[in-house]
């Protein structure tokens, strides 16, 4: 049980105890929709820091991560925070605003319903989510860094 709501991945990581999952959702042909998919399959799993890509369709993810009963669930996206390209936040589901993006099929915010424990969304500001297989400069190096912390022994 958390007493206090992590707010970076620092924070989070300092949780040594608990099971993470990160689940990276978006769609990794339109560019930095991507990002979280990208991530997620860069983490190094281990005894408490596991991951899963599950592109734009988490919803076909739900029984699974429910099976492997995390402590913690970090979904991992794209997020139009009106903050400068490539800026990231770790915000508890219940703080972001029930959208459906054009690249999910299932509101973001509406995940928190499927599941019994905690859920955070590692939001990262894109700068462009056109066709194409790229990320943008400033959307990697955010993602990079992520990957770095979360990876971190």
């Amino acid at each position: 049980m958390l007493t206090k709501e992590p707010e970076t991945i620092g924070e989070l990581r300092a949780l040594r105890d608990s099971k993470i999952l990160y689940v990276g959702i978006g769609n990794v042909l339109k560019s930095d929709d991507g990002v979280g998919v990208y991530i997620s399959r860069k983490i190094k799993n281990n005894d408490y820091v596991s991951s899963l890509a599950a592109e734009v369709s988490i919803e076909n993810y739900i029984g699974r991560i429910n099976s492997l009963k995390p402590d913690i669930l970090v979904i991992i996206d794209c997020m139009d925070m009106k903050t400068e390209p490539g800026k990231s936040r770790l915000l508890p589901l219940n703080k972001v605003m029930d959208l459906t993006f054009n690249t999910h099929n299932i509101s973001v915010a509406r995940l928190a319903d499927f599941f019994p424990m905690p859920v955070f969304i590692l939001g990262i500001q894109p700068e462009h989510i056109d066709f194409g297989e790229k990320i943008s400069y400033l959307v990697k190096k955010e993602a990079d860094k992520l990957i770095n912390l979360i990876n971190l022994k």
